[in-house]
């Protein structure tokens, strides 16, 4: 059975930290970094991928749209 793994690219400079996308995801993928972008802002980033299976939540929620989450298929 292939397990499905996920993996979110997150636009770092246009993100606001506005932490929609941490707390919308159920299994703790995204945290707010301690350093800040150009703009001055906490962007989100992705504190453990291994639990990421690309359900989109996190897009979805964006209001700002950076967030791109990719899918692939893994044999075990």
């Amino acid at each position: 059975m292939a397990k499905v793994r996920g993996a979110v690219v997150i636009d770092k400079e246009k993100c606001k930290g506005c932490g929609l996308c941490v707390e919308t995801c159920k299994f703790q993928v995204l945290q707010l970094s301690q350093q800040v972008n150009l703009k001055g802002y906490n962007p989100a980033f992705m504190v453990n991928p291994q639990n990421c299976t690309g359900c989109t939540n996190c897009a979805v929620i964006c209001p700002d749209a950076v967030i791109t989450v990719y899918r692939a298929k893994e044999n075990e």
